[in-house]
């Protein structure tokens, strides 16, 4: 393929697959990714965006369009939503992940597989959710965690979302592995918040990867550095 085939591909529009690297947001892969085609390809200017965020906190499967494929990124951020969650049990933090430290311990003593089975299968189908403090939705303007990092507590309004699956990977307690698939804008820091709270103790997120989107599988994307050597096949 001559570079003007691979420039048109990229312009015409593309889809592609990336595993988020942890501590990276979802705009610094795009970010990444725009300057690598804009070097290596010699592209003065493409539209590239993503199709739903992932948390800094969080890795998996990012959903990168470049050129006219970018048109259809609110179709992809539609798709169900696939997660393996690992959860701490026990103690709870204000962002409900590792973001801040543990403001609070509680037992765990009484809990057992078949009490966290039940409250999982208690958790499918739609219901309200509460965001996080910490969260990036917009509020007054501003991204609902620069209130959060200054003490102020805002008020987030619940949002229906829909869990079409929970169930128990693993447990050794305090931690425990869950695999969720659920609607665009779940929170799954918010579900182990709630978790902790229907089995009677506290809960926070210590790790999350996000293994599919609709039709399309972790299995199958890249890292920025396999796609930036391996450019010029794609």
């Amino acid at each position: 393929m001559t570079a003007d085939q691979l420039i048109k591909e990229f312009v015409d529009g593309k889809v592609l697959l990336f595993n988020k690297p942890l501590y990276w947001t979802s705009f610094d892969l795009v970010r990444k990714i725009r300057n690598i085609l804009r070097h290596q390809l010699n592209i003065k200017k493409i539209k590239v965006g993503h199709a739903g965020t992932l948390d800094p906190l969080a890795s998996g499967l990012l959903i990168v369009c470049t050129g006219k494929e970018t048109r259809n990124i609110e179709s992809y951020q539609e798709s169900q939503k696939e997660y393996l969650a690992k959860i701490m049990l026990g103690a709870t933090t204000p962002s409900f992940d590792l973001e801040t430290e543990i403001d609070q311990n509680y037992s765990t003593s009484h809990i057992t597989r078949e009490k966290i089975e039940a409250v999982l299968k208690n958790l499918t189908g739609r219901q309200m959710q509460d965001p996080p403090q910490y969260s990036a939705k917009f509020v007054n303007g501003k991204r609902a965690y620069h209130f959060a990092r200054k003490g102020e507590k805002i008020e987030l309004r619940s949002k229906e979302v829909l869990i079409h699956d929970i169930s128990l990977v693993c447990f050794d307690l305090p931690v425990m592995e869950i695999r969720v698939t659920c609607s665009k804008g779940t929170y799954i820091r918010s579900l182990a918040r709630d978790i902790g709270f229907r089995l009677a103790t506290g809960a926070y997120l210590l790790q999350l990867t996000r293994v599919r989107i609709g039709k399309f599988e972790l299995k199958d994307a890249l890292n920025v550095e396999e796609f930036e050597r391996n450019l010029v096949f794609l």
